[in-house]
C-alpha cells in the first residue's frame, strides 16, 4: 500500500497536434500525471477525416469508441480492414499499421485512447505502405 501518493485529476483545456494529424485531448500521461505505465487521451476524428497511417512502436491499444462509425485499415500495406461503431471496445496490439477514417461526412467520430506507454506520442511511428502492393 502506497499512502503518501496523491490522485490526480487532469482536466485538458483544448488539443494538441499529433504524429497521427488527429486533434487530442491528452488526459493522463507522464507530463500530466506523472504515469508510468499507461496514457489515456480522447482522440476526434473530423467529418470524413483519416489519421495519418501508423503504428505504436512497442506498446498496445485500447480504444472504446464513444461516438460515430470507423473504418481501420490495417496490417501490411493497409490490406485489411474493420469496421466499428460507437460501443465498441477495440484492442490494437503493438506494432500493428493502422488508419483509422471516420464514414461520416458530417458528424466527429470520438474515441477514448489508452496505451501501455506513459508517453504516447513518443512511440507512434509514421507508417508508409508499400505504394508498389
Amino acid at each position: 500500500m502506497n499512502l503518501d501518493k496523491d490522485i490526480v485529476t487532469v482536466r485538458p483545456e483544448g488539443t494538441i497536434d499529433t504524429i497521427q494529424k488527429l486533434p487530442n485531448y491528452v488526459g493522463i500521461s507522464g507530463k500530466t500525471a506523472g504515469s508510468t505505465g499507461i496514457s489515456m487521451n480522447i482522440v476526434v476524428i473530423p467529418p470524413s477525416a483519416r489519421a495519418e497511417p501508423h503504428f505504436h512502436d512497442g506498446f498496445e491499444t485500447a480504444i472504446y469508441l464513444l461516438k460515430g462509425n470507423v473504418k481501420t485499415l490495417y496490417g501490411e500495406n493497409l490490406s485489411k480492414s474493420v469496421v466499428n461503431k460507437e460501443g465498441d471496445f477495440i484492442f490494437i496490439p503493438d506494432g500493428v499499421p493502422h488508419q483509422p477514417i471516420n464514414l461520416s461526412d458530417t458528424e466527429e467520430a470520438i474515441a477514448l485512447v489508452s496505451r501501455n506507454d506513459p508517453n504516447e506520442q513518443e512511440s507512434v511511428q509514421v507508417y508508409r505502405p508499400d505504394q508498389s502492393a
